[in-house]
């Protein structure tokens, strides 16, 4: 059974011809559809956009989608919110479904989309602009910087990206403020930390945009292949025989296919004077190149470099600590 909210398009969905347990017609705000459903069951919500009041602001839309499975609401756009800028903040909240006619409504019902449906719609990169701090901040080491989101993907198999990760993560942590997210897998719980979690696929853009005042996210992607969604992102490659050639007899084309992306070299015993020989027989371009580091440490001068080079300017090295951590560090005692 579905509800309908409607206003301006009253005349639309009550035409739909669709099992209805509940409609209510007028402008409402977000708050006051939440109070009404939050514990009333329902298949599915339609809504007429011009039935939340101030609508064209996203943060109302953003209290249904944190309140109400996303997947069960279908929204009716208006000419004011039917356009790309609009349609990405949507995305970002994780609402998915959105229509501007009875034949959008009714195959959103037996076809709800997923984030994969709209990834081409959603401009990630301008959303982060729009976040930029006030000039008249007086903290000027924030002017004019954006919210970066580094994607951490590994090409070769166990190369290391959930680790790689965390020292990054704990490294930035001195300097800014950055939390980790891990897609469709669970390895973060080891590390003990709690700004270090998991996300299922769909819900990642939505869980994006609940970490706004983060300075930096750093998302361990696995299989997830929309990296449109970072700001950046670094493919990881361990440079032994036997991982170099497993992936390339699964993919002959992987190294051209990424040719213009940042490849690091992880676990890596290629020496600095190799590297120009590793590309020419690759025929890639290596951003950075990382051998096999302590994770216990506090600081590592090699992760240092790849954060700088990655555009992080306030980190700043911290030789005094550069001592292990405990080795069973996460147990407590």
């Amino acid at each position: 059974m579905n509800v309908i909210i409607a206003n301006k398009y009253k005349e639309m969905l009550m035409s739909l011809d669709i099992e209805v347990i509940k409609s209510i017609e007028g402008v409402f705000d977000a708050d006051q559809i939440v109070n009404d459903f939050s514990n009333f069951y329902f298949d599915r919500m339609i809504i007429d956009i011009t039935s939340i009041r101030d609508y064209q602001n996203s943060d109302n839309l953003q209290k249904l989608s944190i309140n109400f499975d996303s997947n069960r609401i279908i929204l009716v756009l208006d000419e004011e919110t039917s356009n790309a800028n609009y349609i990405s903040k949507l995305i970002s909240i994780g609402l998915y479904n959105f229509t501007r006619n009875s034949e959008g409504v009714r195959y959103l019902l037996e076809h709800p989309n997923s984030y994969r449906d709209v990834a081409h719609m959603h401009n990630v990169q301008a959303e982060n602009n729009n976040h930029i701090v006030n000039a008249n901040d007086n903290n000027a080491n924030n002017i004019y910087e954006s919210q970066k989101i580094i994607g951490i993907k590994a090409l070769t198999s166990d190369a290391g990206a959930t680790t790689l990760t965390y020292m990054m993560k704990k490294q930035l942590s001195n300097s800014y403020n950055v939390c980790a997210l891990e897609v469709d897998k669970n390895d973060f719980i080891y590390f003990d930390d709690k700004d270090m979690v998991k996300v299922e696929s769909d819900a990642l853009p939505k869980e994006l945009m609940k970490r706004k005042e983060c300075d930096c996210i750093l998302i361990d992607l696995n299989n997830y292949e929309e990296a449109e969604i970072c700001t950046d992102v670094i493919y990881l490659v361990e440079p032994s025989t036997l991982k170099l050639n497993k992936l390339l007899m699964s993919n002959r084309k992987v190294f051209e296919t990424h040719q213009n992306d940042k490849i690091v070299l992880n676990k890596s015993n290629v020496k600095t004077s190799e590297i120009n020989d590793f590309e020419y027989e690759t025929k890639s371009k290596v951003f950075y190149n990382l051998p096999s580091l302590d994770e216990r440490k506090h600081y590592n001068k090699e992760i240092n470099g790849l954060l700088m080079k990655l555009g992080f300017s306030k980190i700043k090295p911290d030789e005094e600590n550069d001592g292990k951590g405990k080795i069973l560090g996460m147990f407590k005692f």
